[in-house]
């Protein structure tokens, strides 16, 4: 055995088999010492972390399904109209009485309920914008003087006379009854018909400038371009039942709570909202969107 000698090509590869020997201890020294490492965390996505966003406040969360917040430039009449409601009966639904004033940042419900059959007023009669008058202004009246000797001077002597009761205040200029006459509220033909789901109204073509008149007498309620499509509009109330409304005028004559006559000059003829220089018209009745055609008299 001591003379063996291996043969030549086992000799070659001997340096190869004695490496991977060698080796074979060092591999599994590795491994043994992966294994005792800690296994790497594992972050659960699907968990939501508890800070990973700031709590949000009451007043920073948007009105709830069913609700609207009232934002500068809205009137009770807008909402209505922009949610197809009886002004009366969203107002009924919030208990809100007459003359409906709202504020920016009130939440309203948008639902109707049943309006009162007779409308609580005040006892001093006010104009429908909530601006309040004494009962001699708003009669025109002169406010009387103050006699001697009454309680309010501070000086004694004889009573005074019994005053006579004041007269009634003036009743703001739109009619409570029914409309007798509507009017054309501009030139023009009518380039739009009426469809009570996807065009709630008539658009009459026209050129720019032209003037936009009331259909009938009335109060206007709203005027701004709060109503996203229909630019600078009016909303006017003639009576408890209709409203009429002028979108995509080029500018406003009058503002709110301003009372007009049955053909006066409201607005001018534009394209505000639109690109396209027409009058958008509407009546609503009872917050229903009704054709105008039905009531607008033949030409």
């Amino acid at each position: 055995m001591a003379g063996y000698r291996m043969p030549g090509k086992a000799r070659r590869s001997l340096p190869g088999t004695v490496l991977c020997v060698m080796l074979v201890p060092v591999l599994v020294a590795g491994l043994a010492g992966c294994g005792g490492n800690p296994r790497a965390p594992v972050e659960d996505r699907n968990r939501p972390a508890s800070s990973a966003r700031p709590p949000v406040l009451q007043s920073q969360r948007g009105p709830a399904p069913g609700e609207y917040r009232v934002v500068r430039g809205d009137t009770l009449y807008s909402i209505a109209f922009r949610y197809g409601f009886d002004f009366r009966a969203l107002a009924a639904a919030n208990r809100i009485a007459a003359p409906y004033t709202i504020y920016p940042g009130q939440t309203l419900k948008l639902r109707e309920a049943a309006p009162p059959a007779k409308p609580v007023r005040a006892s001093s009669p006010a104009p429908s914008t909530g601006v309040a008058k004494t009962a001699s202004a708003a009669a025109g009246g002169k406010p009387s003087a103050v006699t001697k000797g009454s309680s309010g001077s501070g000086k004694t002597g004889s009573p005074a006379p019994a005053r006579k009761q004041p007269a009634p205040a003036a009743k703001p200029p739109a009619p409570q009854g029914a409309v007798s006459r509507w009017r054309w509220p501009s030139d023009g033909r009518v380039i739009r018909g009426f469809s009570a789901t996807v065009h709630k109204g008539i658009d009459i073509g026209g050129n720019r400038g032209e003037a936009v008149r009331a259909v009938a007498d009335g109060v206007v309620v709203y005027a701004g371009t709060g109503i996203v499509g229909l630019g600078e509009l009016l909303i006017v109330k003639h009576n408890d039942t209709y409203l009429s409304a002028y979108g995509h005028n080029d500018r406003l004559l009058v503002r709110e709570g301003a009372a007009v006559r049955a053909g006066e000059k409201i607005a001018v003829k534009g394209s505000s909202g639109t690109d396209t220089v027409k009058l958008h018209f509407e009546i609503r009745k009872e917050g229903k969107p009704v054709d105008p055609l039905r009531l607008l008299p033949k030409r």
